[in-house]
């Protein structure tokens, strides 16, 4: 069967057979799929494409352009489809996509409401204690080895921007243990016992972050 290439990509076809009286070409999953009925000889469908070939080659360079400029990205817990183009003039959020007329833009309204977020589950669950805590000042940035850094002298909670990717539940967790190190500094039984008091799955969740 006829294969297409494109910028170094090979595209094969790919024919569906069906109960519908009319044949269809479209680009799908890499592949350029022909939709046609049972009666439909190979040879035909061949004809269809050969005849077609400058009307699929513009399809398959929509597809493309289109995959190009939408990328997957995850935020708490939810998987967006980020969209590039010069007609969006601020980042906008819908459903599942988000508009965003450059990168730049997209990552300052990102640190942005990342930053709020961050903030206010740090404020929620500092006020789940009832024992007495100083408020620690919040810190953000990309870690490696950890999820979260405690420092008890100076009373700073520094988080890793990767729990953005996660569920709320994770942050929230991460939250809490370090705000417990400010009572108990290492993890012995009575940390463990502390945390559990505020995050009842705490073990759930510390395992699936270490996976």
């Amino acid at each position: 069967m006829v294969e297409f290439e494109y910028q170094d990509k090979i595209f094969k076809t790919e024919i569906i057979r069906k109960n519908n009286k009319n044949t269809y070409i479209r680009v799908k999953d890499d592949k350029v799929i022909v939709t046609t009925n049972y009666l439909v000889s190979n040879k035909q469908i061949e004809k269809l494409i050969y005849d077609n070939q400058k009307s699929i080659i513009r399809m398959i360079k929509n597809y493309e352009q289109k995959n190009a400029n939408s990328k997957i990205f995850k935020l708490f817990g939810k998987e967006y489809d980020i969209i590039y183009g010069n007609l969006f003039s601020k980042v906008e959020v819908s459903d599942n996509k988000i508009f965003a007329c450059d990168e730049k833009k997209l990552a300052r309204y990102l640190k942005k409401y990342i930053e709020q977020i961050f903030k206010e589950r740090l404020l929620y669950n500092y006020n789940l204690f009832e024992e007495k805590i100083p408020y620690p000042d919040l810190r953000i940035r990309k870690m490696k080895t950890r999820w979260g850094v405690c420092n008890t002298k100076r009373h700073i909670v520094t988080l890793n921007l990767e729990l953005s990717r996660y569920e709320i539940c994770y942050l929230d967790y991460v939250i809490i243990h370090e705000l417990s190190h400010l009572i108990y500094p290492n993890h012995q039984k009575e940390f463990w016992m502390l945390v559990g008091k505020y995050c009842k799955n705490y073990k759930v969740l510390r395992k699936n972050l270490r996976n």
